[in-house]
């Protein structure tokens, strides 16, 4: 009679953790990419965010892997998709000077 209730619910827990998983490792890296490509194109910048992020960190003078680019795009995308303005008119202002 037990087994009636709990298997059910197992089912239904182990469904909704792999849809949560799915949806954000996924899904939502998906979207925030798409958001961050046209917020980029409707300002009519040219660069990916990769090429922006390597710029910039060349700009101040420091060196970084192409994996640890890789996760601060990922990083900035997902948690400050903002950054990418600031850090392309940082890269601009300094090619202008």
């Amino acid at each position: 009679m037990l087994a009636v209730i709990v298997i059910p619910l197992m089912i239904t827990a182990i469904i909704g953790i792999i849809g949560y998983l799915i949806y954000r490792m996924v899904i939502f890296d998906y979207l925030c990419n798409r958001s961050v490509n046209s917020t980029l194109q409707r300002y009519n910048i040219k660069k990916t965010q990769f090429q922006i992020i390597s710029e910039y960190y060349q700009n101040k003078g420091e060196s970084i892997s192409e994996k640890r680019i890789f996760q601060l795009t990922k990083q900035y995308r997902q948690r400050e998709p903002e950054q990418f303005l600031a850090m392309y008119d940082s890269i601009r202002e300094k090619s202008e000077k």
